[in-house]
């Protein structure tokens, strides 16, 4: 640097360039962020100003060092002022946003419900609870052999096509049923058994009453002297508590490969009372599950003396209970997440 008068050039070509920068910065934050990149050591308008000074001749040196403080001094203050206030003009933005007005009437919190699926699942858990069931809650990826083989399903039937059944390799798939965690029960239990075991389950299936995936709740008891009058006796109680207290079952033959007899359950019709309407088709009757007495193959694949014991077993899907109960005529609004609905259901 060749004299004192170019240094000051220097200084006041910093200073306007700080003061016009200074201008343009909108908070707080910005300030503390243009600070550090002035007295930047290596830089920094301002920090760099030291490390010339072994360009200066020495009679110049305690001069250009004072100025060089001074400029420091001067923009540390200017920094300080601009913070200052911008700090205080943040606080008292962020005062009137957050201040309470203890005049006003307050605002109303929307209240949520549980889901109808929810709902039903913890009606129907708290039903057979009260019974004796205990919960058993398998897995979402089974073998084939527990979905299929162990319940008797023979290697042809068309539950195993690929139509109806997501499968992940040869061996493994997406249980179509919980009805596979009654093996995995009755093979490390022995009996009497009395279980219950909700889950998702998944079916290659979709229209308005069907879904790819639903919520279903397998029920299974295994004990001395069962037979299909236990399993109507039970039903009986199930649907009183799930649609009214008038509410009458009957059975109807079936079949299902892991029980024998198999029987479809159906339920009077809990809005026309059996008189005939559009919910039960003029039948008076709705059909709500499937259920039998379990196959002798089946205990004797998990290693129970079928001819010391027998028991029931039962299949209920908890969307079709509630699209029943709530009123839903199509399943995929149980999947939807679609509030209105929610909001026509308070318990």
């Amino acid at each position: 640097m060749a004299d004192l008068n170019e240094l000051s050039e220097k200084l006041n070509a910093i200073k306007a360039e700080i003061k016009g920068e200074l201008d343009r910065l909108e908070n707080s934050k910005s300030v503390f962020e243009y600070k550090k990149a002035v007295f930047d050591s290596k830089t920094g308008k301002v920090g760099s100003l030291m490390r010339e000074m072994g360009k200066i001749p020495n009679e110049m040196k305690a001069e250009y060092g004072k100025r060089v403080n001074e400029i420091k001094t001067w923009a540390q203050g200017l920094f300080d002022e601009m913070d200052e206030r911008f700090k205080k003009e943040e606080m008292r933005i962020r005062y009137e946003s957050e201040k309470l007005d203890v005049t006003m009437p307050p605002v109303r919190s929307r209240q949520g419900y549980l889901h109808p699926n929810t709902l039903v699942k913890n009606q129907i858990v708290d039903i057979f609870g009260s019974m004796g069931f205990e919960i058993f809650e398998g897995t979402e990826i089974e073998t084939d052999y527990y979905n299929f083989t162990a319940l008797n399903t023979p290697d042809d039937h068309p539950a195993r096509d690929m139509q109806d059944t997501f499968y992940l390799s040869d061996k493994f798939l997406l249980r179509t049923q919980t009805s596979a965690g009654q093996i995995h029960v009755m093979e490390e239990k022995k009996p009497p058994i009395k279980i219950i075991s909700p889950g998702k389950v998944f079916r290659s299936d979709d229209d308005a009453t069907h879904s790819p995936m639903f919520s279903q709740m397998e029920g299974l008891v295994v004990d001395k002297g069962i037979t299909l009058c236990d399993l109507k006796g039970m039903l009986d109680v199930f649907v009183q508590k799930i649609f009214g207290e008038d509410t009458r079952t009957r059975l109807r033959p079936s079949y299902f490969p892991f029980t024998e007899p198999s029987v479809e359950v159906d339920v009077s019709c809990f809005q026309c009372h059996g008189k005939g309407c559009k919910l039960c088709k003029g039948t008076g009757w709705i059909e709500v599950l499937g259920a039998g007495v379990v196959n002798r193959k089946v205990l004797e694949g998990c290693g129970i003396d079928s001819d010391v014991y027998s028991g029931f077993a039962f299949g209920i899907g908890i969307e079709r209970i509630a699209m029943l109960k709530y009123g839903i005529n199509n399943i995929k609004l149980l999947f939807e997440s679609d509030l209105r609905v929610l909001d026509q259901i308070r318990e």
